[in-house]
């Protein structure tokens, strides 16, 4: 399981890498194993405002459809269109190809409050 030591994670399985103003969005190399082959993902519009905690999308799999959580909050300034035509860049690179979404967070330090990779390693380990 890869768990990139300059990103940030939540309990619900999402990373955020911060660049800038802004914050990428994805789910991690755990969230899509348990998850299996990715078949679809719904995204918010650009320009959506989203809260912490609140649902910001699904990943649809094979085996279930699993709620994607915002990690901070703030408005959507990107999506990952290639994903409409391709949800399994989820499963292949969910760290790189496989990104969901930047947003630009209300709070520009809200993602220093989420897990480092150690916490998150100790989270999926327990």
């Amino acid at each position: 399981m890869q768990v990139p030591e300059e990103l940030r994670y939540t309990r619900e399985h999402e990373w955020v890498a911060a660049a800038g103003d802004t914050v990428r969005v994805g789910i991690t190399d755990y969230a899509q194993d348990a998850l299996g082959d990715v078949v679809y993902v719904d995204l918010p519009a650009v320009g959506t405002e989203v809260e912490a905690g609140g649902v910001l999308g699904e990943v649809e799999s094979t085996k279930s459809v699993s709620e994607i959580y915002a990690p901070v909050g703030g408005t959507v300034v990107a999506v990952n269109d290639a994903l409409a035509s391709e949800p399994e860049r989820v499963n292949r690179d969910p760290y790189g190809g496989g990104w969901l979404c930047d947003l630009a967070p209300s709070d520009p330090q809200a993602a220093q409050g989420l897990l480092d990779a150690a916490a998150y390693r100790q989270l999926v380990d327990s």
